[in-house]
């Protein structure tokens, strides 16, 4: 499938985009302001050390310390992690650290909700062709590469560039398939040379100090994203189309003819019709083409995903309604996790099927539309329930958490009281305060839509509690007050109202 790569910058962020036959499938935002730390080396001294969680704080000179679990010290790059037996243990990691060690750490997630950076000792470094593991004598080649030839090529060809005596490896990255055997050793050559300005750097850095800073998003979009399928690449800044142009000219020559300036007059996220897209994807409803939809829920610790059939009715009977339904919905879901950049644990409910060989199919299909993530992933079987519990690594917010913040009316909880619920709670403060109104009148701040039906639907009750409390009950609309927001005041008794012993004319 033919893939565009479209880089729109502004003053005030840098956004990536990656289309295929015109739907968005990925979106990454990095900001002026809060620029990424994933892949970042810093030199980092240990603050506080959690011997219960086997855990450790490390100052690395961010707002927020970075989180180091003990398998972050022990454990090898995630890609070539040994097998563990059962009675395995980690080592306490108080004989590994102590408070006031400098260690050298590479972000490994980027700081989540109120959570900082995870990190890790497991250092690696990646360019074009390759991953470049400093201190783990492994060789690795991409699973995406299924050619055995191929394989085997590579294989050979790692054999004559890793040194057992230096005691480093390599991973074989998909776009080295087919890559020339000069370019995979230049890379090898300058990944080795790069890390040895790392420890010179370090050397010489006092804590805490960032050491290496990944590349900026338009170029970690040229070295990680693009591939063979790539046929375009559209910019729409002469600066970084400059940069990018000679980048792709530099490292990767087969696609330096994709790479366009785009000078139209209109926003080039507008142009590709990707803003729609976008805004699409902080919705909680996403509707199939047949009528069905799925619901997106993110909480902290998972995401659901609800599978529906809604308006689809099908045209045989209510299991092959079901299975079209489920199918569609599988074939959706993998897109708009990454659309969204859903990680974590991920749970889909899908509609209950009774059919062996439809829940096969349905599951076959999901793990299909996953095998295109870039990002690691796991799914288990259909439960009995019609669940699928899947996981998918998570190292950068969520397009929802990056973009949005918590709603000031409801803080979150994505529902708030009704005018009538609220209209209830001020006649229970109404009665708490019964004893101060005795000399003073009430004044009823609130919202708009509270305060209409205080003097439409609830005039009876006010009138009632206005009498029995012997207070005149006034109201002020208050624009700034979301529904659930209200206040009952005092005031000075209005004059010319006479004695409350002789009941109360009504509400004002």
């Amino acid at each position: 499938m033919s893939e565009e790569v479209i880089i729109g910058v502004s003053p005030h962020e840098t956004r990536v985009a990656v289309v295929a036959q015109g739907l968005l499938q990925e979106v990454f935002i990095e900001r002026v302001h809060t620029r990424g730390t994933l892949g970042n080396v810093y030199k980092g001294k240990v603050m506080r050390i959690l011997p219960g969680m086997q855990s450790a704080f490390v100052d690395i000179g961010q707002a927020r310390t970075a989180f180091v679990h003990v398998s972050d010290l022990v454990d090898s790059h995630e890609a070539v992690q040994p097998e563990r037996e059962p009675e395995f243990s980690y080592p306490p990691i108080t004989d590994m650290l102590h408070e006031g060690k400098e260690l050298l750490l590479q972000v490994v997630k980027e700081p989540i909700g109120t959570k900082g950076a995870r990190a890790t000792t497991s250092i690696s470094l990646a360019s074009r062709f390759l991953v470049y593991l400093p201190d783990t004598p492994h060789v690795g080649i991409s699973l995406r590469i299924d050619d055995d030839e191929e394989r085997q090529r590579l294989r050979q060809l790692m054999d004559k560039i890793v040194a057992p005596e230096r005691g480093d490896g390599f991973i074989v990255r998909t776009a080295s398939e087919n890559a020339e055997e000069d370019e995979i050793v230049q890379d090898a050559a300058l990944l080795r040379a790069r890390w040895e300005k790392i420890e010179e750097d370090a050397a010489k850095a006092k804590t805490p100090a960032l050491i290496y800073e990944d590349l900026p998003l338009h170029l970690r979009a040229m070295r990680d994203i693009i591939n063979r399928d790539t046929n375009r690449i559209l910019v729409d800044s002469p600066p970084i189309f400059e940069v990018v142009k000679r980048f792709v000219a530099d490292f990767i020559p087969e696609c330096e003819g994709a790479v366009e300036l785009f000078e139209g007059n209109v926003p080039l996220f507008d142009e590709q019709n990707l803003e729609d897209q976008i805004e699409a994807a902080l919705d909680r409803k996403v509707p199939l083409k047949s009528g069905g939809y799925l619901v997106i829920d993110q909480t902290e610790a998972m995401t659901t995903v609800d599978v529906n059939t809604g308006a689809f009715v099908g045209r045989r009977d209510l299991e092959e309604t079901i299975y079209r339904t489920n199918l569609e919905a599988a074939a959706a879901i993998p897109r708009q996790l990454r659309l969204r950049n859903i990680g974590g644990i991920v749970i889909i409910d899908f509609i209950d099927m009774v059919d062996e060989e439809h829940k096969r199919q349905v599951l076959r299909t999901l793990e299909k539309g996953q095998h295109t993530d870039r990002v690691k992933w796991k799914i288990t079987e259909i439960s009995a329930l019609g669940l699928v519990e899947m996981t998918r690594k998570r190292t950068r917010e969520s397009l929802l958490k990056m973009t949005c913040g918590t709603c000031p009316s409801c803080q979150g909880k994505g529902y708030v009281k009704t005018a009538e619920s609220v209209c209830i709670e001020i006649f229970r403060e109404l009665q708490r305060k019964r004893r101060e109104f005795v000399d003073y009148d009430c004044v009823i701040m609130a919202s708009q839509p509270v305060v209409d039906r205080l003097l439409d639907e609830d005039a009876d009750v006010v009138a009632e509690l206005s009498s029995s409390l012997k207070t005149d009950i006034r109201f002020q609309v208050e624009a700034t007050y979301t529904q659930e927001q209200f206040d009952v005041v005092l005031a000075q008794r209005q004059s010319g109202r006479g004695s409350r012993d002789k009941g109360y004319p009504g509400a004002s």
